[in-house]
């Protein structure tokens, strides 16, 4: 295994891991507790990625991220100790996403330089497609604290360790010195903190400034990182490579740049949600996603209510929510209902499938 893998699978586990009480048993009220708990680990994550680029990891409060989230402070001290520990967990599940978009991508390529190159597209690719992660972990983590920084040189250490397998790479490789890549994943992490801050600055300023000319700076942010991937592997391959490769390097194609990365809307689907989540809630979303045209009396059965007038004021609150939708005739034509999940729901649903597997893996991993 490499390391970039071991580091993927272990920020994975740090990042999202809810611990299961004693007794839990699969789609009991156990379960669906952790699931709510898992959940609400991810709105407060997204509120910490939120309310950094507004202030600064240095100057964010609890008090912000709880705002942001619409949790409660009480939820929040159930979750983390403190502030850092909660910036923590959102660096680990940063990582986490970025590891598993850049560590296949690296790993499906054959030379040094084409799996550089190949997780170079996927890192920067992730940036510009989630900017907020991105910043926490290049530009937010500078002014976190130790176990960030910490962290943060970890991955460094990895990525240079990648990098220096380039000293077997071409004529008069070895040549290069063991610094040579650390001196490389250095500058290349200073233009990508440079074009971070140059990238918030242009949002934070768009908008007093509309109808005036950008400034260079403000244009150049709005181009997305993945623009950078010419000369940027142009830096990383001169030790090893030499000159030639490096003018190579930058008159191959570029990769395709994405829509600008601070026009993209926040990509979670559980930040904006305006409802209170409840074990009930999760696994009645959960039973029509694995049932579509489930009737009233299957969703209580999987939702753990017995109460049909209960089932009943749910099901009719998550259809006002706009997340699910009856497709059956209904109890006025003498039917069931049916009960399917809509664009929104599913979104949702797969929202918490998602952060509930993330809590396995933990789990499982913590076993072991």
């Amino acid at each position: 295994m490499t390391a970039a893998v071991a580091i993927a699978r272990d920020t994975r586990r740090r990042s999202t891991g809810i611990p299961s009480g004693p007794g839990s048993k699969p789609g009991g009220a156990s379960a669906g507790q952790e699931r709510v708990a898992a959940i609400q680990r991810l709105r407060l994550l997204a509120a910490m990625v939120d309310v950094a680029q507004e202030h600064g990891a240095a100057r964010v409060s609890v008090a912000h991220v709880v705002a942001r989230a619409g949790i409660s402070r009480r939820t929040f001290y159930e979750l983390f100790e403190d502030r850092d520990d909660c910036f923590v967990a959102t660096f680990d599940h940063a990582l986490a996403r970025a590891a598993e978009v850049v560590v296949p991508a690296y790993e499906t390529q054959g030379t040094w330089r084409e799996r550089v190159r190949a997780g170079l597209v996927a890192l920067l690719a992730f940036f510009d497609e989630e900017p907020g992660l991105g910043a926490v972990l290049v530009v937010d983590a500078l002014n976190a604290g130790p176990a960030v920084l910490d962290r943060r040189g970890h991955l460094l250490d990895t990525l240079i360790g990648i990098v220096d397998r380039g000293r077997g790479e071409g004529r008069g490789a070895q040549e290069s010195p063991p610094l040579a890549a650390e001196g490389v994943v250095g500058a290349v992490f200073s233009v990508i903190h440079a074009r971070m801050l140059e990238r918030r600055a242009a949002r934070a300023a768009r908008p007093s400034d509309q109808g005036q000319e950008p400034a260079k700076a403000t244009r150049r942010a709005t181009h997305g990182l993945l623009g950078l991937t010419n000369p940027l592997m142009a830096m990383i391959v001169t030790p090893y490579m030499g000159a030639a490769a490096a003018r190579r390097e930058l008159e191959r194609p570029a990769p395709r740049v994405t829509r600008p990365a601070v026009e993209r809307a926040h990509p979670n689907p559980l930040r904006d949600l305006d409802m209170r989540l409840t074990y009930r809630t999760v696994r009645a979303l959960l039973a029509i996603g694995e049932h579509p045209g489930a009737s009233n009396r299957r969703v209580a059965e999987h939702a753990g209510v017995g109460d049909q007038g209960q089932i009943s004021k749910l099901l009719a609150r998550l259809e006002h929510l706009g997340l699910i939708d009856n497709v059956g005739i209904g109890p006025a034509k003498g039917e069931p209902n049916a009960w399917s999940l809509t664009a929104k729901g599913t979104e949702i649903e797969r929202a918490i499938r998602s952060e509930s597997a993330l809590s396995e893996n933990h789990e499982e991993g913590a076993g072991r």
